[in-house]
């Protein structure tokens, strides 16, 4: 069998996967793929392992055993910002804006382009607010001509569209959406479905945590169903639905009757790439 990880198309693998808390297991042998162009939904009861199983590839935690591999090569992130630096972002749930900065500041915080002008480095402010001005139109395009008003001013999925712009703004490989839907309205959710297969479409590889099974189901190519800790089950979202979600949630798919997936042959993952 052909190893999938010398498949272009394959950008993360995540290999028996443990956190341990002294004698408590938030993740046990936990194992996931992404491919470029596709939506990943993850879902679980509370404590079932997901917000750690992202933490952990966004460099926020480190595991106690396992490997990562990122474009078939090992990587171990000690940081947020080194996760980052290698193309995986994230947007939590609270979106960490900052409010009395505008949302040029807010998409640029912490990564800000400067100038030389007589020799001195300077904030290149039109530079970023042109950059901020086009990631914000695609968003919401009400924004576009505000991106010198503070992030106080804006309403919640405005708020929200600053957070996924400044996780843009920097070419990702990888977007993790945490619970995105949440606090919306109708139209906001639709706005962020879309703005999800936009993502999907750009060749973004997309995980969407989210306790709204109807927008996994709407735009996710998979769902991974979690329970404890451990993978329950890795499903096509074409050939599941909502109703098998719930009860695989909930039972736990008799986990101790299922077999796992393979933690020595990075070849051995039963799912299928999107189509090219």
């Amino acid at each position: 069998m052909k190893s999938r990880s010398a498949d272009p198309a394959l950008i993360v693998q995540m290999r028996n996967i443990e956190k341990r808390y002294g004698q408590v297991s938030a993740l046990r042998g936990m194992n996931l793929d992404l491919y470029k162009g596709e939506a990943v939904g993850i879902v679980g009861d509370n404590g079932a392992g997901k917000s750690t199983l992202v933490k952990i590839l966004c460099g926020a935690i480190q595991p106690t055993a396992g490997e990562i591999h990122l474009d078939g090569k090992p990587v171990n992130f000690s940081s947020p910002h080194e996760a980052r630096l290698s193309g995986i972002e994230i947007v939590y749930q609270d979106l960490a804006v900052i409010g009395h900065l505008t949302i040029t500041q807010n998409v640029f915080l912490g990564r800000e382009e400067t100038k030389r002008v007589l020799g001195l480095r300077l904030l290149d402010s039109r530079k970023m607010d042109g950059i901020a001005r086009k990631l914000i139109a695609g968003l919401d395009p009400v924004l576009e001509n505000r991106t010198r008003v503070s992030v106080d001013s804006l309403s919640g999925g405005q708020k929200q569209s600053v957070a996924v712009a400044r996780a843009m703004a920097f070419g990702p490989k990888v977007m993790i959406l945490d619970e995105p839907t949440a606090a919306l309205s109708v139209e906001k959710i639709e706005r962020m479905l879309t703005l999800i297969r936009t993502l999907k479409e750009s060749g973004l590889a997309v995980i969407l945590i989210s306790h709204r099974l109807q927008d996994i189901m709407t735009v996710c190519d998979r769902v991974v169903v979690m329970k404890s800790g451990a993978l329950v089950r890795d499903l096509n979202v074409g050939t599941t639905d909502i109703d098998e979600i719930v009860k695989l949630m909930v039972s736990g798919g008799e986990m101790g009757a299922m077999p796992k997936a393979s933690a020595t042959a990075w070849s051995d993952h039963p799912t299928t790439p999107p189509a090219a």
